[in-house]
């Protein structure tokens, strides 16, 4: 099983912004100690909770921080920008960090309708019906192969590089990964997203997937929420500090940091409430590390994908590293941190 990391760098109550991209860029150390895969960053614009608006910037920190394992986005919006832009954005990252950048790319705002509106590249901003095409300039971009007759064909994507990153089209719906056949590109299903239907998008991807000139047979990984701890008691108690971040969204109200699992056992729930946590726990997965990995085997049996990238939040920094180290030695990830399984995992 592959394991990797999707952070979004969560900012807690009592906490800055800082402290928030410190614990990113520490995780990220261990995480490359411990053997996980990749480390990718979300985006997010104009929150008061999650910090990184920018990943391909902190991405730069990391990769002076981490030596083996793959950074990457999970992912850039890409309909916030241009393609030559996020093609010599990445095209940097991997003259920064050769053979281990993963280039996320997504079509949600990350934030809201306005939000979205004052990222736009100008007055002649692509609408969203745009994306597939931006996907495919991108690609070009990065492979040099416009047609001689484009346009755009004497353009170059700097830095140049003997390799590019490797593309992932983030998915939650029918949509992107249907881009994504169509295009010939990797999928990266957001199932900690939309859960209902999953593992028939992602099959009717295999079963459409036209191979490209960059890839010839389709890829696939999965991204969950889990959180495990040493009982399933208090894996239980931590879960609810995302599941708490997400009622507070959904409902419009004011957010001023992931709170802690005291302060959330102090407040006053509707039924209602109540029954939007027991939800989002229904779609997680939590428990304690022999609980957390059976589950993530089942699941990823059901995806047919040996490929998982976890999302943990918590308000204490420490428990969410703790929880990512509790699943590298149950799953026995061979990093360099544990001297019995020494190496990396490639």
């Amino acid at each position: 099983m592959k394991l990797s990391i999707l952070d979004q760098s969560p900012i807690s109550v009592g906490k800055t912004a800082h402290e928030a991209i410190q614990a990113t860029l520490d995780l990220a150390a261990a995480a490359d100690k411990w053997g996980y895969t990749r480390y990718w960053l979300a985006e997010h614009h104009s929150s008061g909770t999650l910090a990184d608006a920018s990943p391909e910037i902190l991405l730069a920190a990391m990769s002076s921080r981490t030596k083996n394992i793959r950074i990457g986005s999970g992912g850039v919006m890409l309909s916030h920008y241009s393609p030559l832009k996020v093609a010599e954005v990445f095209r940097m990252l991997e003259a920064l960090a050769p053979g281990r950048v993963d280039m996320g790319l997504g079509r949600a705002p990350g934030s809201d309708q306005m939000a979205s509106y004052a990222l736009q590249h100008g007055p002649n901003a692509d609408p969203i019906e745009k994306y597939p095409q931006q996907v495919f300039d991108l690609m070009r971009y990065l492979s040099e192969t416009f047609p001689d007759e484009h346009p755009y064909s004497k353009l170059r994507a700097m830095p140049a590089a003997p390799d590019w990153p490797v593309p992932w089209l983030l998915s939650s719906s029918h949509g992107s990964a249907s881009i994504a056949a169509k295009l010939g590109l990797p999928l990266s299903f957001a199932h900690f997203i939309a859960q209902d239907g999953g593992p028939a998008y992602v099959k009717w991807y295999r079963d459409n997937f036209e191979p490209s000139k960059w890839f010839d047979t389709p890829r696939v990984n999965i991204g969950i929420s889990a959180i495990t701890a040493d009982t399933a008691e208090r894996a239980h108690d931590l879960a609810t500090c995302r599941h708490v971040m997400r009622l507070m969204r959904n409902k419009g109200q004011e957010m001023n940091g992931i709170r802690s699992v005291a302060e959330i056992k102090a407040m006053n729930f509707s039924g209602a409430d109540e029954e939007f946590i027991e939800q989002q726990r229904a779609n997680s997965i939590e428990g304690d590390p022999e609980m957390v990995k059976a589950k993530i085997e089942n699941l990823a049996e059901q995806y047919e994908t040996d490929d998982v990238i976890v999302l943990t939040i918590t308000h204490d920094y420490a428990e969410r590293q703790r929880s990512y180290e509790l699943l590298a030695e149950t799953f026995e990830l061979k990093g360099e941190g544990r001297v019995e399984n020494a190496g990396t995992n490639g």
